[in-house]
């Protein structure tokens, strides 16, 4: 991918996110084919959160970070999955939350990030949280600086690399309660899955790769 090819995906991400979103159709390659959690809908109490995928130039191919969250008594531990978090009172809206978790947690300046849109919001059931993913981007690489006491280890991933079918597999998956049995994405080791998956099969779709 040259340059001005890099620089049209970007243009073409931007106003794709303007119309009609593939949504649940996307999300379905994705989806748990066994777990507790199918059944749980949200409800008045269910918290907002939001995330960005933050989109970025490497030898101009788009590629953007993935993080391994720490260890800890909750159903995301040691997960892989994008900065971001709880919205928060003092957050204008959930654009500013996800900028202000990820700067948090990786360390770049929310100031910095040009918001393309947003994906379609993703209900997670086992943490009871509606989840919208923000698309930002960076004209230069990042220069990361992970929260430890949050982040165990970011990855740089081409979001080109997504689009090889034969990274995709199906595994059991334990969490809290549960064994779950999803499609998942195969990651340096790790399998990336739930929200986090079709969040990136989502942005393929949109993009078309």
């Amino acid at each position: 991918m040259n340059k001005q090819n890099f620089s049209l995906s970007i243009e073409k991400i931007q106003e794709n996110l303007k119309k009609e979103l593939p949504g649940e159709k996307a999300h379905q390659i994705m989806e748990a084919l066994s777990a507790r959690y199918l059944t749980l809908k949200p409800t008045e109490k269910t918290r907002r959160s939001a995330v960005l995928m933050l989109l970025y130039p490497i030898n101009n191919d788009i590629y953007f970070p993935l993080i391994v969250r720490n260890s800890y008594d909750g159903f995301h531990s040691n997960e892989v999955g994008f900065p971001g978090g709880r919205f928060e009172i003092s957050d204008e809206n959930l654009i500013r939350t996800a900028l202000r978790e990820t700067q948090e947690e990786i360390g770049v300046n929310s100031d910095e990030v040009k918001i393309l849109g947003t994906l379609t919001e993703i209900y997670i059931g086992p943490s009871d949280f509606n989840v919208l993913p923000v698309v930002g981007f960076l004209p230069h690489r990042p220069n990361f600086k992970p929260d430890s006491r949050e982040v165990q280890q970011i990855f740089e991933l081409k979001l080109e690399y997504f689009s090889d079918p034969n990274i995709m597999g199906c595994s059991e998956i334990s969490i809290p309660g549960d064994l779950v049995t999803t499609p998942n994405y195969d990651v340096n080791g790790h399998k990336v899955w739930g929200a986090t998956a079709k969040i990136i099969i989502e942005l393929l779709s949109v993009l078309k790769l």
